[in-house]
């Protein structure tokens, strides 16, 4: 988990990418829209907008961001912001495409789970630098170039090992969503201790005395047992990195069990 702060803000999908006008979009996102050919030379480009709007949404979350936020950022108006990019849900289409360019994006000649497990990590660690991307619902992907390069660059993981073109995209799809999931819950642990200003440790001694009145572990003694291991281990409900790393591993085995069943 990184040491940065994360931004204590609920991780719940409350916008929505292609949500603003798809032509403008894809033409901010490929770089197609006009210039004008006459007048002063612009003082910002879309791409510092874009990044101002993604380094206010990592500090603060995605509630902050709005062009007149992002306007202070860089010293000017909301209403100047509107000549580059026409409103905050085409901007979000820039920022989700910026960011999706941050993943590295190599190929090799590992074995295919050696690819995958390297997707996945490259997935966690994008989300970890930028929660706020927890807070965007995409069934309506970005279509810009980053976007579908990682799209390519993903799929290549799978490609030539025996899986149809169907497949290789929900075995794709399978390891975002594990990843998906994982991240909000080491995203979660890290903020619990920031709202409450207690660890896991200091939260579950806090209550304590009051469990020890109202429960009777000797009616859940498997709950009991398993739990004062993992307490012991980890000072904490979960480990989140380890919690990470066993459920990628079991998700891959399936994929290999799934690969040579399609391809005995």
């Amino acid at each position: 988990m990184s040491s940065r702060r994360l931004t204590m803000v609920s991780y719940v999908a409350k916008e929505y990418s292609g949500s603003g006008d798809p032509t403008r979009s894809m033409q901010l996102l490929w770089g197609i829209q006009e210039r004008p050919k006459r007048g002063p030379k612009p003082r910002l480009t879309v791409e510092d907008i874009t990044r101002a709007a993604i380094t206010l949404a990592d500090a603060e979350g995605l509630e902050a961001v709005s062009m007149r936020r992002v306007g202070e950022q860089l010293g000017v108006t909301a209403m100047s912001l509107y000549s580059y990019v026409p409103s905050k849900a085409e901007l979000l289409d820039l920022m989700i495409d910026r960011v999706y360019g941050e993943m590295p994006r190599t190929d090799s000649d590992e074995p295919w789970r050696a690819r995958l497990e390297r997707v996945a990590r490259g997935a966690r660690a994008m989300y970890l630098r930028h929660p706020w991307l927890l807070q965007v619902a995409t069934a309506r992907p970005v279509l810009g170039p980053n976007a579908i390069a990682r799209y390519e660059h993903d799929l290549r993981a799978v490609e030539g090992v025996g899986l149809s073109d169907l497949d290789m995209d929900l075995v794709v799809a399978l390891i975002g969503d594990y990843v998906h999931g994982s991240v909000r819950t080491a995203i979660e642990a890290a903020q619990a201790e920031e709202r409450t200003g207690m660890t896991d440790l200091q939260w579950w001694e806090s209550l304590a005395p009051l469990l020890e009145k109202v429960v009777d572990w000797r009616d859940y003694p498997v709950a009991t047992r398993v739990g004062e291991k993992v307490g012991e281990l980890y000072q904490a409900p979960m480990d989140p990195e380890r919690s990470f790393e066993f459920g990628l591993q079991r998700v891959l085995d399936g994929i290999e069990v799934y690969l040579k069943n399609a391809t005995s």
